[in-house]
């Protein structure tokens, strides 16, 4: 038996199979994976994230210590609730895990941070980040106490704020993109994991049964960990453990835009080792694969390229939104617009395409 978020039981209520996922118990559908993909990128639904890790920073040198600890700077965080996409590296360029960071503190003194890392690297993350922390003035604060939610879809802002107090609802129709910010207890962010507009909430633990019922009432489908996995891949955001991992560089996991190179000064983790490899130009990249034939792309199936070498895919899956299979796979740099991927001892040719497949209910292949 795996941990199990204070939604567990509501789950079993509400029919979810569940599953492990990386140590803890969580639903994988309610009765159709499908049907949730396409509520998702038609309406909304929500989904229980409570066992992602939510970290605040706080103390005098904050900002200097994620300036360091973080490939993205945080100097661009200039507007309170701002939120930043970044990679957490280790000496070797390495990802440590992937996390998104908000500016929470609008004290230009001691600026205050909140970062949400992946569940099933909690324990290593944190061990790193305090390694890390050795020489700045700064305090970390493991939130556990707090539950979140995330609703995603075309709908779902609209429909949220219909269950939420005024100043809630105030707040869900104010937030611009990648922004979160908190009201009272509550703190409830503009970002999201399925390439659809949304909301993730962070809420006392013991106010989170009544507020997904309160959603799951208004119409708001419980949606599980097979649904946010394919439209996770549709939008081509990476899974960690699947895409990237410690052995990975963000060069070769399409993360390059996340790095921050500016200033020269800023000797980040894992900075020197980006610089050799860039200086190298030795690193595979990242790419989207679609099969035109009938088949499944899955995980590690071997991806060959005429005359320059052999991938591998990283994550795959039937695409709901397009009706074909869709792969995100590691390649040889000089990999063009063709290749071929190995299906059960047999080669079916597929087209390379930027690795984001579908983005506000939109194909973009």
């Amino acid at each position: 038996m795996g941990q199990r978020t204070p939604l567990y039981d509501l789950h079993l209520a509400l029919g979810a199979k569940m599953v492990d996922f990386g140590g803890w118990d969580m639903p994988l559908h309610y009765g159709s994976q499908v049907e949730e993909h396409h509520q998702v990128r038609r309406d909304c639904g929500v989904f229980d994230v409570s066992h992602m890790c939510v970290i605040d920073v706080a103390g005098s040198q904050a900002k200097a210590y994620l300036q360091h600890l973080l490939a993205n700077d945080v100097e661009h965080l200039q507007l309170p609730g701002k939120a930043l996409y970044s990679g957490m590296l280790n000496q070797q360029g390495g990802v440590v895990d992937d996390l998104i960071v908000y500016l929470t503190g609008c004290s230009a003194q001691e600026p205050g941070y909140r970062l949400v890392v992946n569940a099933a690297t909690r324990a290593k993350d944190l061990a790193w980040m305090r390694e890390q922390s050795a020489d700045f003035a700064v305090e970390l604060h493991e939130r556990s106490e707090l539950a979140m939610l995330a609703i995603q879809g075309p709908q779902a802002r609209a429909k949220t704020a219909e269950l939420v107090t005024q100043a809630r609802a105030a707040l869900i129709h104010e937030l611009k993109p990648f922004q979160g910010l908190a009201e009272g207890d509550w703190f409830i962010a503009r970002t999201g994991y399925t390439g659809e507009d949304g909301l993730e909430i962070m809420l006392p633990a013991d106010q989170a049964v009544a507020f997904l019922n309160d959603l799951v009432g208004a119409g708001i489908s419980p949606i599980g960990l097979g649904a946010r996995d394919t439209l996770r891949l549709e939008a081509g955001m990476n899974l960690y453990g699947q895409d990237m991992d410690d052995s990975v560089s963000p060069l070769a996991a399409n993360m390059a835009w996340s790095i921050a190179w500016a200033p020269a000064s800023r000797r980040f983790v894992g900075r020197a080792a980006l610089e050799a490899q860039q200086a190298a130009g030795s690193q595979p990249k990242l790419v989207g694969l679609v099969l035109e034939e009938r088949g499944v792309l899955r995980a590690h199936q071997v991806v060959r390229v005429a005359g320059v070498g052999d991938g591998e895919i990283t994550s795959g899956s039937f695409s709901p939104s397009l009706g074909k299979s869709i792969a995100l796979a590691r390649v040889p740099a000089q990999t063009g617009e063709r290749a071929e991927v190995e299906i059960r001892g047999k080669w079916y040719p597929v087209r390379v395409v930027k690795p984001s497949f579908v983005r506000h209910g939109k194909a973009l292949i």
